[in-house]
């Protein structure tokens, strides 16, 4: 039924992997560029998982988490194959998640890590570096919050 959605999905790979071969080419290690007041481009190698989590492990954790990507993957798109006609909210957003989960997946495949690029800080305190696969997680899964919570649907009158 949701097939359709999976489109989104396609496009979240296509342009967090397009971002990340620009981000390898013109971007080194340790650099940063400024884009505005609170963003920075710098190239990071993420071996772990979120927030750098696993990052200095002894290097299982690339297959632990290709398994953890692959085991999510599967599932994702089972449950977006699953749902109904009226649950675009779920669908988009499970898209979204499965986009940015496929895109890490690759980097994890073809490199060993994830690569991430965009710094964003205040001060000298900087957020984990981030990347397109990562914003698209984190913006599904803030639709199915958001879904769940009932925003954006029509309330009835009893």
């Amino acid at each position: 039924m949701m097939r359709r959605v999976l489109w989104i999905s396609a496009l979240v790979v296509v342009l967090d992997q397009l971002t990340k071969w620009v981000a390898l080419k013109y971007l080194t290690r340790h650099l940063e560029v400024p884009v505005i007041p609170f963003v920075n481009l710098t190239l990071v190698y993420n071996r772990g998982a979120a927030f750098g989590f696993l990052n200095n492990a002894d290097g299982w954790q690339n297959l632990f988490f290709i398994a953890i990507a692959l085991i999510a993957c599967a599932v994702i798109t089972y449950l977006i194959l699953r749902l109904r006609q009226k649950d675009i909210m779920v669908g988009l957003a499970l898209s979204l998640i499965l986009g940015g989960a496929a895109g890490n997946l690759i980097d994890r495949f073809l490199h060993g890590y994830v690569i991430d690029f965009v710094d964003v800080y205040y001060g000298s305190w900087h957020w984990p570096a981030f990347n397109v696969a990562d914003s698209a997680i984190t913006v599904g899964a803030a639709v199915l919050v958001l879904d769940a919570l009932g925003v954006g649907r029509r309330r009835r009158i009893a």
